[in-house]
């Protein structure tokens, strides 16, 4: 793991802290390669994975700022490729991703935000799409969110660029919870202490199931869902 990373293990829980506080834990193309292939490789452990950004700021964009795309279409297409994966990854990840989320949420920082599968976010914690105050069309960090927050709330985050404070962004569905910035760490922690004491076959199942049964039709979703039940609650090590 390079220098823009912390990653810690605590049995079968990952934690990933993003270790570039100076520059306000804004994500390269090769950070969004290397979170990645870390989600990658502590998604067939682990029964948690715990992000955080280092410092004040849970991370404030894309670092090299926004610039307009140089060169042909195509290739700029392709040079995204780093980001959408990275977005995928969180998706793909079979344990659930917990994301802890204090200061700005800009940009990329929203993105990565609303993919985790749990968002705990401090009281003063603010998130924003701002790339079309830059003239940039935010389809990129809109594909994190689209299946995530309401639509009028999607369009009026990417329309206005405006910073929101964490109890619209709760609302919106950005975030799962809202809590005093003096709080944060214990509620995180009790979030982990509740996920730990749940058999991990059903941890891993209730990502399975939410990650997959929303695109269904109903009765292949019933028919996902009582496979899933029937398999997970009848396996010997949920009584471990």
């Amino acid at each position: 793991m390079s220098d823009s990373f912390a990653v810690s293990r605590d049995g079968d829980v990952t934690s990933i802290v993003t270790d570039k506080a100076g520059d306000g834990n804004r994500f390269s193309d090769e950070m969004a390669i290397e979170m990645a292939e870390t989600l990658d490789k502590e998604s067939k452990s682990a029964r948690l994975i715990v992000f955080k950004g280092a410092g004040k700021d849970f991370c404030l964009g894309r670092a090299g700022g926004m610039g307009r795309p140089p060169g042909e279409a195509y290739d700029f297409r392709v040079g995204f490729e780093a980001v959408f994966n990275c977005y995928d990854s969180f998706r793909r990840c079979r344990a659930p991703i917990l994301g802890v989320v204090q200061g700005k949420a800009l940009g990329f920082g929203c993105s990565l935000a609303s993919l985790c599968d749990i968002t705990i976010a401090a009281d003063s914690a603010t998130f924003a799409l701002p790339e079309t105050s830059h003239r940039i069309m935010p389809t990129a960090a809109m594909s994190a969110l689209i299946d995530r927050v309401q639509r009028k709330q999607l369009m009026y985050i990417a329309y206005s660029a405006e910073e929101i404070p964490a109890e619209q962004a709760m609302m919106a569905g950005i975030v799962s919870i809202v809590v005093p910035a003096t709080k944060l760490e214990d509620a995180a922690k009790g979030m982990i202490d509740k996920i730990k004491k749940i058999p991990k076959p059903a941890v891993l199942a209730v990502k399975e199931f939410t990650m997959n049964g929303m695109g269904l039709s109903n009765p292949a979703m019933l028919a996902f869902a009582q496979n899933l039940h029937a398999t997970v609650n009848s396996y010997s090590k949920m009584r471990d």
